[in-house]
């Protein structure tokens, strides 16, 4: 089996407490980064109409806050899919939202039409993604010129001081048993800061943005940069 079959599997055999895990894991604190990216966008689209994508969707946590937090701006999403290639994951999502427009898809091949949305939202997937360039070249492809990425990942951070240790020891050794014991699958959860590892740093994701089309508006860290939020604007087709 492929390794990004192998990850999709991961997450369908943790699906069913996949939500319950996240919250107990980031204390909720995972909302809020949430809240933030969404409203930076929003922002933009005040008493307009506007079309949302996020890809590797899961169980349909932002599509929500999307959806709830476009009425405190007057903005009027007239559509609004999540992509996700695990069933498990769309499972959960579609029982959560069955208001909601699902497609079982890869990030690589979105079955999305070209230039449609003006945000695509990935929240916690990118480094999940094997063919990462392939993926960001799809979401050039299918946002309108001039359009948003938005993207809330884990990264890997460049220097280590004794917040950073800290952090990295509730990452690696806390999370997985946490994980593990909610989910009863402490291998999907061990692979968590494997993923951060093997993940790009700040700079490193930018440069990989700015190859594919995008400038970027804005990167933030969060919680001692163990989150980072990226936002880039498409400038170019490629």
């Amino acid at each position: 089996m492929k390794q990004q079959e192998k990850i999709i599997e991961m997450f369908n055999a943790i699906a069913p407490t996949y939500d319950k895990a996240n919250r107990f894991m980031s204390f909720g604190i995972d909302i809020s980064w949430r809240k933030e990216a969404c409203s930076n966008i929003l922002g933009k689209f005040i008493n307009k109409d506007m079309k949302i994508a996020d890809v590797a969707c899961g169980t349909g946590d932002m599509m929500g806050l999307w959806d709830n937090m476009s009425k405190g701006y007057n903005t009027n999403i007239s559509k609004l899919v999540g992509v996700d290639p695990s069933s498990g994951m769309l499972e959960v999502a579609m029982h959560k939202f069955p208001n909601f427009e699902f497609i079982q898809a890869s990030a690589t091949h979105t079955t999305l039409k070209d230039r449609e949305f003006d945000a695509l939202s990935i929240t916690f997937g990118i480094r999940n993604i094997i063919e990462r360039l392939e993926a960001l070249k799809e979401f050039n492809r299918v946002l309108k010129n001039g359009g948003y990425f938005v993207a809330l990942e884990f990264t890997k951070p460049k220097e280590c001081g004794i917040a950073g240790k800290c952090r990295d020891f509730y990452i690696k050794k806390i999370l997985p048993k946490i994980g593990g014991y909610i989910s009863k699958n402490k291998e999907a959860y061990e692979y968590l800061p494997q993923s951060i590892d093997n993940f790009l740093d700040v700079k490193e994701f930018e440069n990989e943005l700015l190859e594919c089309g995008f400038r970027i508006e804005l990167t933030k860290g969060f919680n001692f940069d163990v989150t980072t939020l990226f936002i880039a604007k498409k400038i170019r087709d490629i």
